[in-house]
């Protein structure tokens, strides 16, 4: 799902701090010297002014241009066919996403929330940072863009930050890969886990009981027992119940995607998941558009173009894909760049006995086309497929990409587990290439069936293309980054494209198709066979951004265009 990220700091450190939205741009000072105390004479607090200037966190150089990347978007919808509960409930869905933002915050970076930003004295610093959470730019190859910030660790703050991959895998201790857990050292010296329940326990009894709350407010009685089983998950850490309820759901107005979710921020091993939130409004008519192609996932998964015995699990068809509004984002998906679709839950066992529910985010989607999309496809694609860039292609081509991460393999054919445990830190960046791709499979499959109607297989394929530029310059170093880069290189070499003396690209839809097909069937080998070492070698050999493609992203950059959206969002933006 989103775009990924990492720290390296002390270690993990329990604090209380303040509620972040993307519209809160205020932070508290540094006391004046006076009111630390009366004992200090004028030139003592003039020296120890002037040392606390030094302190300071500054922009370093070279990262002046990334400051005016992201592009404030408002998050709004139209919330009239609301009851007053649901609007009472909406307040309270925010306030718990708040907590999921502080929790994220201490998974990726040690430093305090409210003390850091306050350290930084330049607003649009503080803002860029604030945006990132912490010093690392999330969209390029998380690079720290602050004096005094350390080389960003693999393992965020989930494991010791002196740990090394040989310790951990030579380590016997509970709860080794588990999902929500925390590595810490013990009075030994000793590798042990922690669980979120515990490590984290003030803000997520305070989350639950929010939760807790806002069930009583529910109108839907499937949406107040999901709040309630989630409050629930929160304090016990199993999550499997509350995903089972999430799935039940069929007639909410309103949802919300909350807790430990996504292990993209553990770039050591990908094991353990990280807080966050979405606050959504249900669009009924889009949604209604969308319910039929559900139905077409065992059919497709037949059709794959693989060896049967990697294709040979069943996904669920009762699965939900819905259109939604998004009016709050928190902790890992609103750092850096932001999710505009959902696919959940992750949970191996409930997607092959429920499928999944795919979450398609229109209003935040159709802000990236504007913004982003439209300029790229003007400025890189040649004149005469430009209007093979569509809003219905970009929407099509996410959505499929979530559904598509319902098809292929779940589990290895060899005994080695699920493929998540496998591919260990490589297994996000492969499922999220399969998607891709898959997802373009599908299109091209419903194309021909009649099930899709609108637009050409060139338009799909055409602003895939557009897409791909727009997704790479997120960067390299996360999930997605790597592999639209494994993409594009894999596309280059079987002649899917073609870049002419100009600088821009042409689609050739029929080679494009031959090169979906062949990197289809590598994917899925991989996966099936749990290949640790052949995914790395791939990731290695073309998970890399080559100097032709960094001088025409360049050309983005030159021409002002926005590398993904900032939120305005909030109570007060939606009239609350």
């Amino acid at each position: 799902m989103k775009t990924l990220k990492l720290t390296k700091v002390a270690a993990v450190v329990l604090f209380s701090c303040v509620a972040l939205t993307a519209c809160d741009n205020s932070y508290e000072k540094h006391a004046n010297e006076k009111d630390i105390t009366q004992k200090v004479t004028k030139s003592d607090s003039k020296k120890q002014h002037n040392e606390n200037q030094l302190a300071q966190p500054t922009l370093l150089k070279g990262f002046e241009s990334r400051l005016n990347i992201y592009q404030e978007v408002t998050l709004n919808t139209d919330l009239s066919h609301l009851s007053a509960n649901q609007k009472q409930m909406l307040m309270l869905l925010i306030d718990a996403s708040k907590i999921m933002d502080d929790l994220f915050w201490q998974q990726a970076y040690s430093q305090d929330k409210k003390s850091f930003l306050a350290s930084i004295s330049d607003e649009k610093v503080r803002r860029f940072a604030e945006i990132n959470y912490g010093p690392w730019d999330r969209l390029d190859g998380d690079k720290a863009f602050l004096s005094q910030a350390t080389k960003k660790a693999h393992g965020a703050e989930f494991y010791p930050q002196d740990m090394t991959k040989t310790e951990f895998e030579q380590s016997d201790f509970s709860d080794k890969k588990g999902l929500y857990s925390v590595v810490k050292r013990d009075d030994e010296g000793k590798l042990t886990s922690v669980a979120y329940s515990e490590i984290y326990h003030e803000k997520i009894a305070r989350a639950a009981a929010i939760l807790d709350k806002a069930a009583k407010f529910a109108d839907d009685k499937e949406f107040a027992n999901y709040l309630t089983m989630r409050a629930q998950a929160l304090l016990n850490d199993d999550y499997q119940a509350s995903d089972f309820a999430w799935m039940a759901m069929k007639n909410n107005a309103i949802d919300v995607v909350i807790g430990p979710i996504e292990s993209y921020e553990d770039q050591l091993y990908g094991y353990r998941a990280a807080f966050e939130a979405y606050v959504l409004i249900k669009d009924l008519a889009w949604s209604e558009k969308l319910a039929k192609y559900a139905q077409f996932l065992p059919e497709l998964q037949k059709g794959l173009p693989v060896a049967k015995e990697y294709k040979a699990e069943v996904p669920g068809s009762d699965a939900d894909l819905n259109a939604y509004d998004v009016v709050y984002y928190a902790g890992h998906s609103n750092a850096g760049g932001k999710t505009i679709a959902i696919n959940l839950p992750n949970d191996e066992e409930v997607q092959l006995q429920t499928g999944t529910r795919r979450l398609q985010l229109k209003n935040a989607m159709r802000a990236k086309f504007d913004a982003i999309m439209l300029p790229i496809a003007n400025t890189l694609i040649v004149p005469e497929q430009r209007s093979n860039v569509t809003f219905t292609g970009f929407f099509a081509n996410t959505m499929f990409h979530e559904v598509a991460h319902g098809l292929g393999i779940k589990n290895t054919l060899n005994g080695q587990g699920s493929v998540r445990q496998a591919l260990k830190e490589h297994a996000s960046a492969l499922e999220e290439g399969k998607a891709d791709i898959l997802g373009l499979y599908m299109i091209r499959q419903l194309l021909e069936k009649g099930a899709i109607t609108e637009g050409t297989l060139t338009d799909y394929y055409t602003t895939f293309m557009a897409g791909i530029f727009r997704s790479i310059r997120f960067g390299a170093s996360s999930a997605h980054g790597k592999a639209n880069m494994v993409r594009f290189n894999y596309f280059q070499e079987k002649g899917a494209f073609s870049r002419n003396e100009q600088g821009l690209y042409s689609i050739d839809a029929d080679k494009m198709t031959t090169a979906i097909n062949s990197l289809s069937e590598l994917i899925l080998t991989l996966q099936g066979n749990g290949d640790y070492q052949g995914v790395d070698n791939l990731v290695k050999e073309s998970g890399v951004i080559g100097a032709t493609l960094a001088g025409d992203l360049a050309r983005l950059e030159t021409a002002n265009i926005p590398v993904d959206i900032v939120f305005k969002q909030g109570k007060d933006v939606l009239g609350l």
